[in-house]
């Protein structure tokens, strides 16, 4: 069942994280397709702000209703302030502190800004008259699960890291808003982004940087884990029309469904681009899973997901980005 792209496009959309990886991709396709799209971003320090502020100005450059407010989510005056002056009735709430193993060594400002920046989200949502929030969430939050493949209906889940447990916390709040205050929440659960423009701290990024530059790069468990690879633009088709289908409180695995071995993607790597990078095999981090893998046939029945991009065409799509951004690079294709 193909749900069309029902949002108003009389209302403006709230897209926090706007700035970041997925945010900007997902304001980039809104724009585009006609949307009032008001920002909101803190371009913190957790990698270089001048990549988050470039992906503002290829917002700003485009044709179409585009606004962004630097500033913390959990700036209640400033979020108030907000919904107040623009009364978005959708709001993708995409900004978080990211990184498995970087919550490791700070907990508390994950906690922080993950739960509470999203209960102050919630709270103005619904204090404004805000009808939906879509948030994202994470397949962190399946811990070491013996389920395969990662279904939303498991109930045993125990997430392995701070950034897991912070993100199910934040499904929970969703949950209880609705069931309290009558809100639709959506949480989505993110599978293994990849694409043009992404977060240098990604794994995809480290292995394509090292190529460029020959710097080593960690190499988990001899490339024996296994990731659902799902590249950005099928990521952002599931956010929009999840955030097109307000139904209550709802949760869905966005993903292709199909996890693919490391040590195989750096051989697809190799073989787009005829270098190898410099890999220093270790063991794999305690917090980290061996393989992820979404049942994604709930969100193919309610929301007409159906992710295109394989991992061949992804790793293509990526590779001539960043060689167009990296022009001393010489593949097989120049």
């Amino acid at each position: 069942m193909d749900q069309q792209n029902t949002l108003s496009k009389s209302d403006p959309i709230l897209l926090t994280g706007c700035a970041g990886f997925i945010g900007h991709h997902t304001a980039a396709h809104l724009i585009a397709q006609g949307h009032r799209v008001v920002g909101l971003d803190n371009c913190n320090n957790y990698y270089d702000p001048k990549i988050k502020h470039k992906n503002l100005e290829l917002l700003r450059g485009m044709k179409g209703d585009f606004s962004c407010e630097i500033g913390d989510i959990r700036d209640t005056a400033l979020v108030s302030r907000m919904f107040k002056t623009h009364k978005p009735a959708t709001v993708i709430h995409l900004a978080a502190m990211a990184g498995v193993r970087a919550s490791i060594d700070d907990p508390t400002l994950y906690t922080d800004v993950n739960v509470t920046g999203t209960m102050n989200i919630l709270n103005q949502a619904v204090l404004h008259d805000a009808q939906h929030v879509v948030f994202a969430s994470t397949s962190a939050v399946y811990g070491n699960t013996t389920t395969i493949p990662f279904t939303e209906d498991d109930i045993g889940i125990m997430p392995v890291s701070p950034y897991g447990a912070s993100k199910l916390a934040t499904e929970h709040l969703g949950s209880c808003w609705n069931y309290v205050h009558g809100i639709n929440t959506t949480a989505l659960r993110f599978f293994t982004v990849y694409g043009p423009r992404g977060r240098p701290d990604m794994m995809m990024l480290h292995l394509l940087n090292s190529i460029l530059t020959g710097n080593e790069v960690p190499y988990h468990n001899g490339g024996e884990m296994y990731r659902d690879w799902t590249y950005i633009a099928d990521i952002v088709d599931g956010i929009v029309r999840a955030a097109a289908r307000p139904d209550g409180f709802q949760v869905y695995n966005l993903g292709r469904g199909e996890p693919v071995r490391l040590g195989d993607v750096v051989e697809m790597l190799r073989a787009l681009t005829d270098r190898s990078p410099n890999l220093r095999p270790i063991p794999m981090p305690k917090v980290d899973i061996f393989k992820t893998h979404a049942d994604i046939s709930r969100a193919r029945t309610h929301l007409g997901y159906a992710p295109s991009v394989s991992v061949t065409e992804g790793l293509e799509a990526i590779v001539e980005w960043f060689c167009r951004e990296h022009p001393e690079i010489k593949t097989k294709a120049s």
